[in-house]
């Protein structure tokens, strides 16, 4: 099954690696020190995470470190960046018709 990001963060255990990660990079070890889930558990929420390409792996001799992949949350914080401009101007419109109204009551 093809997953995309909105349904890799759309998981709070996900958002909460990905919190994790954006501060340091991590062993999958170290990640599941936080988390009261098994490590095979913390494997599967990395898995997606990568598949989706919001994190990225980096091999440092026998370790495997998971880090941020800042371009597709970019692409994420693009589109969010778009709806609240959609909804900051319908309540501008909102708050000049409630104005509106308001006046005329005068």
């Amino acid at each position: 099954m093809r997953r995309d990001a909105f349904q890799a963060i759309a998981d709070p255990t996900r958002r909460a690696i990905i919190l994790l990660i954006a501060v340091q990079a991590m062993t999958p070890n170290a990640i599941a020190e936080h988390f009261d889930i098994t490590r095979q558990a913390v494997s599967k929420h990395l898995r997606i995470l990568t598949e989706c390409q919001l994190v990225k792996q980096e091999q440092s001799g026998r370790e495997i470190y998971y880090e941020l992949d800042g371009t597709k949350m970019q692409e994420i914080d693009k589109w969010i960046a778009q709806l609240k401009n959609i909804w900051e101007h319908r309540f501008n419109e909102l708050d000049k018709v409630l104005l509106t109204i308001q006046n005329q009551k005068k």
